[in-house]
């Protein structure tokens, strides 16, 4: 399974054509993707359009979903956060350890255009689905 990063969804969403939405495309197509709680949160609080929030929530609710996170990955997720700090790389948003420390955890491969998910790529494990193709 592949989970597909916010930053993926809001070009896809959005009619934005590139490798990453294709794939994205193709995924759902094979049946191949999962959703994310953390993420299907940040795609619908930013959906304005009442019957477009609507539309995309119960489409994306037909997707197999995830909890990424709770009382067992906190330790994991600080401790990434803290590995990558001690190289002196801060990740800017706490939600972008989540969705990489679950996805390490889970051994799933992550589609992105996010440039804070590629620390986690290089140095703790993380598995880009887009490099993978």
């Amino acid at each position: 399974m592949i989970l597909a990063d916010t930053s993926v969804w809001i070009h896809y969403l959005n009619g934005k054509v590139t490798p990453q939405t294709d794939l994205l495309d193709d995924c759902l197509i094979e049946g191949t993707l999962a959703m994310g709680d953390l993420i299907f949160l940040e795609i619908l609080q930013g959906i304005r359009d009442e019957k477009q929030y609507k539309n995309v929530k119960a489409k994306l609710s037909l997707l197999d979903q995830h909890s990424m996170f709770g009382p067992n990955m906190v330790f994991k997720c600080a401790n990434n956060y803290r590995s990558l700090r001690k190289k002196g790389i801060t990740v800017r948003k706490t939600n972008d350890v989540i969705i990489a420390s679950f996805c390490i955890d889970q051994k799933m491969d992550l589609l992105y255009t996010d440039r804070d998910f590629k620390p986690f790529t290089e140095h703790l494990g993380l598995i880009s689905a887009y490099t993978k193709t």
